[in-house]
């Protein structure tokens, strides 16, 4: 029983260990289509062949950064079997995390929906 639980346990480390090295070499890539990267997640597959990496974008356009990201994948990748103490290196996939966006335009709707209560009342 004991054993079941663990082989979860080592996949959340794997993509929390993923997550903190990708961000750190994310920030010494020099393609200028990478603005202000936040990695927020990272979903591995339970065989350690792919993971999917969410991130957020301070400054930039998140469709050039998706693209050049999943272009630098393969040396992030490579970068990655270095620091990485684990047999299989997943290949990576960038996909832009539009939670915060989504959360920053829920808050402006419910502001201007209390405004406008407020002005009927």
């Amino acid at each position: 029983m004991k054993h079941k639980r663990s082989i979860p346990n080592r996949s959340f480390r794997v993509a929390d260990q993923i997550q903190r090295d990708v961000a750190e070499l994310i920030r010494e890539l020099k393609d200028p289509r990478v603005g202000m990267v936040t990695v927020n997640h990272v979903d591995v597959t339970p065989d350690y062949a792919h993971a999917k990496v969410y991130f957020s974008l301070l400054v930039g356009d998140p469709t050039e950064c998706e693209e050049a990201l999943n272009e630098a994948a393969g040396f992030i990748r490579n970068s990655l079997f270095k620091r990485l103490q684990i047999h299989t290196v997943p290949t990576l996939h960038f996909l832009f995390d539009r939670t915060t966006e989504r959360a920053a335009e829920l808050n402006l709707l419910i502001n201007q929906a209390n405004a406008t209560r407020a002005k009927e009342d």
